[in-house]
C-alpha cells in the first residue's frame, strides 16, 4: 500500500472511509426525509425543495417503468445543467434503471454509437437538442424521448441574464415517439418497489481510448457513493452548504461533487445552465456560495471581469476542481481574491471522479494531490510494468472503491486496463506522471493519445472516424496544437480525394465538422497534404505529425538560430 504521502494527510481525517451500502437514490430518499422543506436546487432563483424534488423523482421513474424500462435497462440522459439533469438522474436510479449521461454537445452521428452500443430504447432530453435525437426514434431500438423544456421550472421572477435555452417556452414535441416532460409527470405513475443494491450498475459515463469509439465505464451504485462520500468529507462540508454548479452534470466531476454530492449531503446545489461570469459572481453574493468546483477557463474569464472585486465572495470556503492544471498565475490572483487555494484533484470517467485530492491545509499548485481514502496509487515504468521511484515518470496506475467494473462490452479492453501488483487490481490510468518525496503526484504527458481542450477530452480516433463522413476527405489523422486559451486544441491534417484540391477550403472542412460534431471537438485548424506519414507496415505514424507541430511551436517560440 502506497502510504508515503501519510505525512501531510490531513491531521482531523481518517485513512479509512466506510461508505454506505446502498443506492445512491438512497441518499435522495433521506434527504427529502430530513430537510423536507430546504432548498435542494436554487434555479435562476426558483428554489426546488428536496420534498418537491422527490416527488418529480418518483413520478418520472413511475412513467418510466410504465413505459417498459425494467431493471438494468440503459437510459440516455441527454441534456444542459438544469432541474431535469437532476430529476431525470435520480428518476432513472428509482426506476433501477443505469443512466447514460450524454454531453449536450454530441450530434446525431455521436448520438447513433450511443444508442447502439447501450441498446437504449428511452431518451431524456432537452427540449433544444430534439433536432440531434428525434431522427434516430425507430433507427434502431430508440422509440421514445421524453422532451423538457428548462423555462417549467422558472417558477420565480428574476434579475439574472438568462441563457436563450432556459429562455425558450415550452414546445409540445410534434415528432413521432416524442413525450413532453410536463405529460410524462402528469401521468401521475408511481414506481414499484426500488430493489437495487450496491453492486448493481448505477451509471454509464462515456470515455474512449486510442482506438474505436467512445465506450462505456460500468459504475455501481458503490463505485459512485464513494467518490461522493470521500469529495464531501474531504471537504469537510455540512447539510449547510451551498454549491454553485457551473461544471456539466455528464461530466463525473460535475455530476459527483455539483449534483449526487449535496443530495448526500442535504445541501443545496445553486444549478448555472449555461457559464457567465456576472451571473455566477451574483449568484455566490445572492445565495452565500460556499463551494465553487470549477476548471481553469472558468476561473480565468471569471477573473477577467473588470467588475469582479465588487462582489461579496466572502461566503466562499472551498474552490477547486480538475480536468487541466490551474495556471499558477491566475491561482495567484484567485487567491488574492478570495483568499482561498485553489485545490486541484485527479480523476477519470473511468474512477468516477477523484483518486487524487490535494490536502486543503497544504495543497500544491499544478498537482495532482494525494491518493485519497482507501486509495493505492502507484507508478510504472511502462516498458516493464515494474514499480518505480519517487521523481521517476512512469504510468499512474490506482486501486480504489471508485474504480470502474470494466468497459460495457468490451472485455479485451477492459482486461488491457487493468494489470495486478501485490495481488490487487490496479486500473492503468494511461497518464505519465510521477509522484515527489512527500507523496503528491504531478501529470507530466499521456500514455494514450488524447487532446483535453480546457478540460474537454478530445479523442482523435472519434474524431477521425467522424470525418472520414466528408466525401472530400480520402485521409485524416488528428493531432493536437497549442491554444493560448484552451491549452491545447484540435488540428487535422488531411489528404483530399482526387480531383477535391481547389474544390474544397481548409475552412469548408473546418465549417462542415462544426456542424458534424460537438464544437471542443470540430478541428479548429486544418492542413492539407499531399500524404501522411506512415510505418513499413503501414500504420498511421501519427506521433510523427504531432512532433512536426510541437517543434513548429517551439521554433515560433524561440526563432533564434540554434
Amino acid at each position: 500500500m502506497f502510504n508515503r504521502h501519510h505525512a501531510v494527510w490531513p491531521e482531523n481525517l481518517p485513512r479509512h472511509l466506510t461508505v454506505p451500502a446502498t443506492s445512491l437514490f438512497a441518499n435522495l430518499e433521506i434527504a427529502a426525509r430530513r430537510y423536507p422543506d430546504k432548498a435542494a436546487i436554487i434555479y435562476y432563483d426558483t428554489l426546488i425543495t428536496y420534498r418537491e424534488l422527490l416527488q418529480d423523482v418518483e413520478r418520472l421513474a413511475g412513467y418510466l417503468q410504465r413505459e417498459g424500462v425494467k431493471k438494468g435497462d440503459r437510459v440516455l440522459l441527454y441534456m444542459q445543467n438544469a432541474p431535469q439533469f437532476t430529476i431525470g438522474y435520480y428518476a432513472i436510479l428509482r426506476a433501477n434503471a443505469v443512466v447514460v449521461p450524454v454531453n449536450p454537445m454530441n450530434h446525431s452521428a455521436e448520438l447513433e454509437h450511443y444508442l447502439a452500443d447501450t441498446g437504449a430504447e428511452l431518451c431524456l432530453c432537452g427540449q433544444e437538442l430534439t433536432g440531434f435525437i428525434a431522427p434516430l426514434v425507430g433507427a434502431g431500438r430508440l422509440r421514445q424521448v421524453v422532451v423538457a423544456a428548462y423555462s417549467d421550472y422558472l417558477r420565480a421572477p428574476t434579475d439574472l441574464e438568462l441563457p436563450a435555452e432556459v429562455e425558450s417556452v415550452f414546445e409540445a414535441p410534434t415528432f413521432d415517439g416524442g413525450v413532453a416532460w410536463r405529460d410524462a409527470l402528469a401521468a401521475g405513475c408511481r414506481p414499484g418497489p426500488h430493489d437495487i443494491g450496491p453492486d448493481d450498475l448505477c451509471v454509464l459515463p462515456y470515455s474512449s481510448g486510442t482506438t474505436g469509439a467512445p465506450k462505456g465505464c460500468m459504475h455501481t451504485h458503490r463505485s459512485a457513493m464513494a467518490t461522493i462520500v470521500h469529495r464531501v468529507t474531504w471537504n469537510q462540508m455540512t447539510s449547510e452548504a451551498v454549491i454553485l454548479a457551473t461544471l456539466p452534470y455528464f461530466h463525473v466531476t460535475g455530476m459527483q461533487g455539483a449534483m449526487s454530492g449535496p443530495i448526500y449531503m442535504g445541501a443545496t446545489a445553486v444549478i448555472m445552465t449555461r457559464w457567465n461570469r456576472q451571473v455566477a459572481a451574483k449568484l455566490i453574493e445572492r445565495y452565500r456560495i460556499t463551494a465553487w468546483i470549477n476548471i481553469a477557463t472558468m476561473a480565468i474569464d471569471f477573473l477577467s471581469d473588470p467588475d469582479v472585486e465588487r462582489y461579496d465572495l466572502s461566503s466562499l470556503r472551498s474552490i477547486g476542481g480538475g480536468g487541466a492544471a490551474m495556471p499558477k498565475a491566475v491561482e495567484e490572483k484567485l487567491r488574492r481574491l478570495t483568499g482561498l487555494p485553489y485545490v486541484e484533484g485527479y480523476g477519470l470517467s473511468e474512477t468516477i471522479a477523484a483518486t487524487h485530492i490535494n490536502p486543503v491545509h497544504r495543497p500544491k499548485p499544478q498537482c495532482l494531490g494525494i491518493p485519497v481514502f482507501d486509495v493505492d496509487s502507484r507508478v510504472i515504468d511502462v516498458a516493464t510494468l515494474e514499480e518505480v521511484g519517487p521523481g521517476e515518470v512512469g504510468e499512474i496506475v490506482s486501486h480504489g472503491p471508485q474504480i470502474f467494473q470494466g468497459y460495457w462490452n468490451r472485455p479485451e479492453e477492459t482486461a488491457q486496463a487493468f494489470i495486478e501488483l501485490d495481488g490487487k487490481r490496479f486500473f492503468r490510468t494511461g497518464d505519465l506522471g510521477y509522484y515527489d518525496e512527500e507523496g503528491y503526484f504531478f501529470m507530466v504527458d499521456r500514455v494514450k493519445r488524447m487532446i483535453n481542450a480546457s478540460g474537454f477530452k478530445v479523442w482523435p480516433s472519434e474524431v477521425e472516424s467522424l470525418m472520414y463522413r466528408h466525401p472530400a476527405i480520402q485521409e485524416c489523422c488528428v493531432i493536437s496544437t497549442p491554444d493560448p486559451k484552451r491549452g491545447e486544441t484540435v488540428k487535422a491534417c488531411v489528404v483530399l480525394r482526387p480531383g477535391q484540391a481547389g474544390q474544397v477550403s481548409e475552412q469548408d472542412i473546418i465549417d462542415w465538422c462544426r456542424n458534424e460534431m460537438a464544437a471542443y471537438k470540430a478541428p479548429v485548424y486544418v492542413e492539407f497534404r499531399q500524404a501522411l506519414p506512415r510505418s513499413s507496415t503501414g500504420k498511421l505514424m501519427w506521433r510523427v505529425l504531432q512532433e512536426e507541430e510541437q517543434q513548429k511551436h517551439r521554433r515560433e517560440a524561440d526563432p533564434s538560430p540554434a
